[in-house]
């Protein structure tokens, strides 16, 4: 795991260009703590930039941005077939120098070119340039997992693995006018978009190709998960499903360096902790975060886990003190504003700090199993959706918050279901805080674009496209990439291993969404090892208590100290009870 930068431009000095590369480079050393490179073409007019957070080859043949013949890459990421790739590659007669990951890559591309794209599983995001045929691919994992933002214009081409590094690069960029309204609805700034104009996501599963002859680029998806309904006996599902996910997890503990995983007390990481401790025993080391405020904590539950399994076990708590000393670092390592991330910050603080490179997260497993509320309400949105949409627009009249979101299901675009379960502020609230029209807001919002492919799905299908593709990929991606990497820390993800996520997306609805319980395929699959103590018994989250933190945290809630009378308002309603932390979050954040 590293961070990556790099910029093409013929119209400054090959030293402007490597001033600026180095600038975005080390603005991201907090990800890349390990060693430094950059690769200045002097053939091409493009410098490439890499920080190396070591856990593959230690040694210095893994060193980035690495070369071979004519290719280049900076990569950010791990390729967990990397060894079946080369054992494929080797018997094409292709020679290796190194034993990480990165050089596969290279070679993969050399034997297949953009077709060596699809082969590669894991979580990535690298710029790989071939000085031969005068081109650069800038390339995005499937599963959207590593971050890759980029900025093109006038025949210049700038990357980076954060938003913030483009204020580096030496060219004057302004703030997105629009990012305030996704952030206050959604809580989080949906991809494309980012807080910077014309700095834009690279889709995942999708390559930007440059040409350096014509000076122009293309993009262009290589490869994309589809849902189906293929596999329809259920023995044949949990048997997919425990096969895949037990492969999934033994893949993710590839490492030359120290490895653990996060043990919250929930379902999705219960499964991973114990699925890991058959493959590391002695040498798995499991984290919890937990609160002095008892009424929060899983400790009891962790503990269940604990017993069943070895290697060493770190149990860390956290106080309303360690919120206010630490709260302008966690609020810098956003990168992008957030309304979550915080406990992420601390537990991958803690992991650091315990001397870890990488820990296996539970995320993904709500998303793909239907762990949320929205996979049993999708068929009653639908029905609302039926009503006049002049009667939906009402809601926003509203006193209830809750109630207010009943206006986005007058939206036409899908993008409203998704606000009407998920959303924060409501237009009208939008509108007074930022001093728009209603009109232009709904406008805005309307714009996100969605795949075409989202028309085809109904029920629970549709709700895990929604969870996947909006809050799983725009906040906790987003947000547990940043809070692990600002601590020189890898998280990786089992659950969104590309061969389990394809399994899980062709099961039939009926029998993935089912059951007496939520994830009762997941839970059915790992009965034997997951104690029942563990699923039968009500969904906490992992969460702290943040509505009377910051309700003390006067940096947060006084307020006083807003300009916008709408805002203030609203923070007298959170002072009172009447709003959720969450919401205040998101003001502090757009009028920060």
């Amino acid at each position: 795991m590293c961070r990556i930068a790099g910029i093409i431009n013929h119209k400054i000095s090959l030293a402007e260009r490597n001033g600026q590369t180095l600038q975005m480079r080390d603005s991201q050393a907090h990800g890349g703590p390990d060693g430094a490179g950059i690769y200045d073409s002097t053939i091409l007019p493009v410098s490439l930039g890499h920080r190396r957070l070591s856990l593959l080859d230690l040694s210095s043949a893994g060193h980035q941005p690495m070369q071979y013949q004519q290719l280049f890459i900076t990569f950010n990421g791990e390729i967990y077939n990397f060894k079946e790739l080369k054992a494929e590659l080797q018997s094409l007669g292709q020679v290796f120098q190194s034993q990480g990951d990165t050089e596969v890559i290279l070679l993969a591309y050399q034997q297949w070119g953009i077709a060596a794209f699809s082969k590669l599983k894991g979580m990535f995001a690298f710029a790989l340039l071939d000085e031969k045929e005068a081109k650069l691919f800038l390339v995005r994992d499937p599963q959207g997992i590593k971050p890759l933002y980029y900025f093109q214009q006038h025949e210049q081409l700038i990357f980076a693995s954060e938003v913030k590094a483009f204020h580096h690069c030496g060219k004057k960029l302004t703030e997105d006018p629009h990012w305030k309204v996704f952030f206050l609805a959604f809580g989080h700034i949906p991809e494309p978009y980012t807080t910077l104009k014309n700095v834009h996501h690279l889709a995942k599963g999708h390559y930007l190709e440059w040409d350096f002859k014509s000076g122009q680029s293309s993009i262009k998806p290589f490869y994309q998960f589809h849902y189906s309904e293929t596999i329809t006996d259920r023995p044949l599902a949990l048997a997919m499903v425990r096969e895949k996910m037990t492969l999934a997890v033994k893949r993710h503990l590839l490492s030359d360096a120290p490895i653990g995983v996060f043990l919250s007390g929930g379902i999705d990481s219960s499964i991973i902790t114990l699925l890991a401790n058959q493959f590391q025993q002695q040498d798995l080391q499991s984290l919890s975060i937990n609160l002095q405020e008892t009424d929060f904590a899983e400790r009891q539950y962790q503990q269940i886990v604990v017993n069943q399994i070895q290697g060493d076990y770190h149990e860390y708590l956290v106080t309303y003190k360690d919120f206010v000393s630490h709260f302008d670092q966690f609020t810098e390592a956003m990168d992008q504003p957030s309304n979550d991330g915080i406990n992420s910050w601390f537990v991958c603080k803690r992991a650091h700090e315990n001397g870890l490179k990488a820990v296996l997260s539970g995320l993904g497993g709500d998303e793909l199993f239907g762990g949320y509320p929205s996979f049993s309400r999708m068929g009653y949105v639908q029905q609302l959706k039926q009503l006049p949409s002049s009667i939906l627009k009402l809601a926003d009249q509203q006193f209830s918050f809750k109630y207010r979101r009943f206006y986005y299901l007058s939206y036409e675009h899908p993008i409203g279901e998704y606000l009407f379960l998920r959303g924060f502020f409501t237009p009208n609230v939008i509108a007074e805080v930022l001093g728009l029209s209603v009109k232009e807001v709904d406008e805005i919002l309307q714009s996100v674009p969605i795949n075409p492919e989202l028309k085809n799905l109904s029920g629970g299908n549709r709700a895990s496209w929604m969870e996947t593709n909006l809050y799983m990929q725009n906040q906790l991606l987003r947000d547990t990439d940043c809070m692990s990497m600002s601590h020189g820390l890898e998280v990786r993800v089992p659950f969104l291993d590309r061969d389990l996520m394809e399994s899980v997306f062709s099961i039939q609805a009926k029998i993935k969404y089912e059951g007496s319980f939520p994830k009762m395929l997941l839970i059915d699959a790992f009965k034997d090892i997951l104690p029942e103590a563990i699923w039968n018994r009500k969904k906490m989250g992992f969460t702290f208590p943040f509505q009377e933190w910051m309700r003390r945290f006067k940096q947060v809630s006084e307020p006083e100290q807003y300009q916008n009378k709408t805002t203030r308002k609203l923070m007298q309603e959170f002072n009172q009870g009447q709003l959720h932390w969450s919401n205040a979050f998101a003001l502090y954040h757009v009028s920060s």
